[in-house]
């Protein structure tokens, strides 16, 4: 059937939101890369745009919409919970509450920040993407690959230290951030590019499938087209 949802685009889209939140909760801790300090939410949070890359290529940018928005319900529902959890009282003998704050507690701002950063960069990687497969005819995956990530890192980290931090830290500090974080996000998928492109075929040859986006809205908000 033309909309029947494989196994393995199932268990792509669980590991896609489990990745964001995995980066999400590893944020708390800042840690340096070199010379350059950086949430440690960097280690894993390009995988996301990884596998956003894999979706696109191989089911094409409809199924990709999904799972962004999966994703984002996932991290809005753990947000939730997260602040519930703090705003209930702990038990006496609990000892670690200031602790539990600290690494779950992050600020409205910065939820909305994150939030609102990780649906400009995916949708945009997603589109990035379907659109430059379609004026390769499906050549150049590696090419596009790291475009499309340029793109959905650049927004992201624009969006989300420019919401989260102005007016806390001068701008010459937040454009260095913005750029810092951009450009190894961005390494880090040409570092793996070649895990990402054995990926890519392996799942094609199993699915049977490679989509183009020829008559695909790019509505965002368009769910009911998959």
């Amino acid at each position: 059937m033309k909309n029947q949802v494989s196994v393995l685009f199932l268990l792509t889209g669980v590991l896609f939101a489990a990745s964001l939140l995995i980066a999400n909760i590893l944020a708390s801790k800042i840690i340096m890369i070199g010379p350059w300090s950086a949430p440690a939410g960097v280690l894993i949070f390009p995988v996301a745009y990884i596998i956003n890359d894999v979706i696109a290529e191989v089911w094409g940018y409809a199924k990709a919409r999904l799972i962004i928005w999966a994703g984002f319900g996932v991290n809005l529902m753990a947000a939730l919970f997260f602040m519930l959890a703090i705003a209930m009282p702990a038990a006496p003998f609990y000892e670690g509450e200031e602790a539990f704050q600290m690494i779950v507690g992050s600020s409205v701002r910065i939820v909305f920040a994150s939030l609102t950063a990780y649906l400009v960069g995916s949708f945009l990687n997603a589109f990035v993407m379907s659109k430059f497969k379609l004026l390769t005819r499906g050549k150049g995956f590696s090419l596009r690959a790291v475009v499309s990530t340029l793109a959905g890192e650049g927004a992201d980290s624009l969006i989300f230290i420019t919401v989260a931090f102005a007016g806390i830290f001068p701008l010459p500090v937040i454009l260095g951030m913005i750029v810092t974080q951009a450009l190894l996000k961005t390494a880090y998928e040409i570092i793996i590019l070649p895990f990402t492109m054995l990926v890519v075929k392996k799942v094609k040859e199993i699915e049977g499938v490679d989509t183009f986006d020829e008559d695909v809205s790019y509505n965002p908000f368009r769910l009911n087209q998959i």
